[in-house]
């Protein structure tokens, strides 16, 4: 049976928009012709109001921060984990995120990134009290202070983000075209290049450290990052694709639900993922050799969760990073207090589908050595 606060987010829960101003939420509507399913009202409605809110303090902040926030220069260049969905990607960054030598953009500042200088210390403690303790898809923590995704940020800073496909399923194909970009507008990529620069700036200025910063967008942009971050370093980790397919599978049944504002059963999700799949491992496989030398590294899921001290060990001296030695401790001590965790069990997939899986991704199953 569900809890209050899950029937009250399954119906009023404003999902990834929570962030957006007035004017923003209002050309989003316009660009997907007003059409919010009947069932999802109370869910517009609440981001309707938080909207104005959010325009009011940004107003503020700007006025406060603009300068300094344009003024700030991101060096060293951040460090990008990629990977696809469900690929091992959280487990990665929460564990660079030991580290106190970085810093990362958390679940609050990527939810609002326009107000987060102004509001984040009586807004984190606000979030706390209406969210879960962990995430719907896999359990694990939840909580406004911890590492989180860039992209979401860019869904409501822009309205760039393939993330928006789970709100707006009637567009999916238009929002998909900012997973590489290479059938996106010049407007759109100039957006999508502001925004980030910006919110790259902001998380610097809040922080003042090196970031490492972790989206599996990222894995399609290699090149773009790079353009914009000229010495960035990358850490690729793949999984077994049948693990990944399970998993993603079980990804859109448990969250797009909290996020969607039009009905979703008239698409499908699973010809959404055999495609998405190809086109972000083809761009990275295309656009690594990109990428100087000692920095980049690669990384399977099942060696880091085996021996994850070990495999970190391997990351920092891969990519030239601070010394491990000083941070070993602290990484020994967090694998330890995770130990209980467990991950979500799947069925196996049937016949026809292993069958399917295996051909429409052969070629990523040879690149990573798993057996098809």
């Amino acid at each position: 049976m569900r809890t209050w606060l899950e029937r009250f987010n399954a119906l009023f829960g404003p999902g990834v928009l929570a962030g957006v101003t007035f004017g923003d939420w209002l050309a989003l509507l316009r660009d997907n012709g007003f059409r919010v399913s009947p069932r999802y009202l109370p869910r517009a409605a609440t981001i309707t109001g938080s909207s104005l809110l959010n325009s009011v303090v940004r107003f503020v902040e700007t006025r406060r921060h603009a300068a300094a926030v344009d003024a700030t220069v991101v060096l060293p260049p951040p460090l990008f984990v990629l990977g696809f969905f469900r690929s091992g990607t959280t487990l990665l960054h929460d564990l660079l995120a030991v580290d106190p030598r970085f810093a990362w953009p958390n679940l609050y500042q990527v939810i609002y990134p326009h107000t987060f200088l102004t509001t984040e210390a009586m807004g984190s403690r606000m979030l706390r009290l209406f969210s879960p303790k962990h995430r719907p898809q896999d359990n694990m923590k939840l909580d406004p202070a911890e590492p989180w995704e860039d992209e979401f940020a860019l869904c409501v800073w822009g309205a760039v983000s393939s993330y928006l496909g789970w709100a707006f399923p009637d567009r999916v194909a238009h929002y998909d075209r900012f997973l590489t970009f290479a059938d996106a507008t010049p407007d759109a990529l100039r957006t999508w290049r502001e925004t980030m620069t910006a919110f790259v700036k902001k998380v610097t200025l809040k922080h003042g450290k090196p970031l490492v910063l972790k989206s599996p967008t990222h894995t399609a942009r290699v090149r773009l990052l790079l353009e914009m971050f000229p010495g960035a370093r990358f850490v690729h980790i793949h999984r077994n694709p049948y693990d990944v397919f399970r998993s993603y599978q079980h990804l859109c049944a448990t969250v797009i639900p909290m996020i969607r504002l039009q009905r979703t059963h008239r698409f499908d999700w699973t010809e959404r993922l055999f495609g998405q799949y190809r086109e972000m491992h083809d761009a990275l496989l295309t656009e690594r050799s990109l990428i100087p030398p000692g920095c980049y590294h690669e990384m399977s899921f099942e060696e880091l969760e085996k021996e994850p001290v070990g495999q970190m060990r391997n990351v920092y001296q891969a990519l030239g990073l601070p010394d491990f030695g000083e941070v070993e401790p602290r990484l020994r001590a967090y694998v330890e207090s995770i130990k209980q965790y467990r991950k979500n069990a799947y069925r196996e997939l049937d016949g026809a589908t292993r069958d399917r899986v295996s051909q429409e991704w052969a070629r990523y199953f040879q690149e990573w050595g798993y057996p098809a």
